[in-house]
């Protein structure tokens, strides 16, 4: 990788762009205009809704009608702004490149990017390409969500520029997720005075908390996590009002839609209690199809003529945005991205020398998908 390239991912890093940072996300979707700047690619750019950045439709390819290679990548983060000064500063160690969101995404959308560059230029492209570059993925992609869907229902491909998995590895299934807010309602009353008058609403939560773990079934690829709880107003008063998330991941629709209607249906184990839950599965599950198979085998091949191993994960627990293309029935080719570990903590980082390969499979991905 040059020295000029590394500087300008240098920038791309330095760029905090936490999801909910609108300056920070739209100054990346700028630097990403920036470098499609002189190349033959056609830019639309989505005013951000809901609080949220901006998004960008790159096409370029032949102008043809015919189904086109849609690639997906989010420039959104997790971590905070000011995370560089502090808890994960931008540094090389060895063939390690550090930083928040090197690895998810922003060096993968970075180099993919320029692959998509330069297939333009040189007017290599099997396809028309339509490249999406998001803003809202971290959160389950509410503003881009059905942008997504509306290119997938008109893609031959489609192509998910997230990390690498567990040594590169790319992803060909991943589990659906449901998202869940739960709110109980009990009576309020003096923990000293009128303990009896009261109906706590903590220990109620606490009773629904064990109902809902309970339904996690390994065997079925079935977890359900509540992993926050808030509740209660003083230390000395029967808490009225508690409320939590849920988590839930599964394998297959048919497991998605039978334990979202069993947590949508929780019901109070005691009537002077009030439940309201809210919710439903945000991404549907992403299943290896025949076409998602070919796919793999395509990339495979590819990757052996350029010089390494390509190898598909097991499924994977957690979502993204091919997801929504591969409910659709298009085969969906995921984490593409670079090689590296440590998504969303403070020890995220890229490898280096996985970008320049992983770069030409991108490339030639590009040329050969027809």
């Amino acid at each position: 990788m040059t020295s000029p390239a590394l500087d300008t991912l240098f920038t791309w890093i330095r760029t905090e762009s936490p999801t909910h940072d609108v300056a920070g996300v739209n100054l990346m979707m700028d630097l990403v205009v920036g470098q499609m700047a002189d190349a033959p690619v056609a830019v639309e750019r989505v005013q951000g809704e809901q609080g949220l950045g901006d998004a960008l439709i790159l096409r370029a390819g032949p102008q043809t009608d015919e189904p086109a290679i849609l690639i997906l990548s989010h420039l959104d983060t997790v971590h905070p702004v000011g995370t560089i000064e502090k808890d994960l500063p931008l540094r090389i160690e060895g063939d390690r490149l550090y930083g928040p969101g090197v690895y998810d995404m922003k060096a993968s959308a970075w180099y993919c990017l320029e692959a998509f560059k330069e297939v333009a230029r040189k007017g290599t492209a099997a396809r028309p390409l339509i490249y999406l570059v998001t803003p809202d993925e971290e959160i389950g992609s509410p503003m881009t969500r059905p942008i997504i869907e509306n290119f997938a229902r008109r893609t031959a491909y489609t192509l998910v520029t997230e990390p690498g998995r567990d040594g590169g590895k790319v992803v060909t299934a991943r589990k659906g997720v449901g998202r869940f807010d739960v709110r109980v309602e009990g009576r309020p009353a003096h923990a000293g005075s009128r303990h009896a008058h009261g109906r706590n609403a903590v220990y109620e939560a606490a009773r629904q908390i064990l109902a809902i773990e309970a339904m996690t079934d390994y065997a079925r690829g079935i977890t359900t996590t509540v992993g926050m709880v808030s509740g209660g107003t003083a230390v000395n008063t029967i808490p009225q009002h508690c409320s939590f998330p849920v988590d839930l991941r599964v394998e297959t629709v048919a497991d998605g839609e039978a334990l979202a209607r069993a947590i949508l249906g929780l019901k109070p184990q005691d009537p002077d209690f009030k439940i309201t839950v809210t919710g439903g599965m945000n991404r549907p599950p992403y299943e290896c199809t025949e076409g998602t198979a070919k796919l793999f085998e395509h990339a495979k091949s590819l990757a052996a003529e350029i010089g390494f191993d390509l190898v598909s994960a097991p499924r994977v627990g957690g979502g993204s945005d091919g997801n929504f293309t591969a409910a659709l029935g298009v085969p969906t080719l995921d984490g593409i991205g670079i090689d590296g570990d440590g998504a969303h903590t403070l020890h995220e980082y890229g490898l280096i020398s996985s970008i320049a390969p992983r770069q030409e499979l991108v490339k030639r991905l590009l040329e050969t998908l027809r």
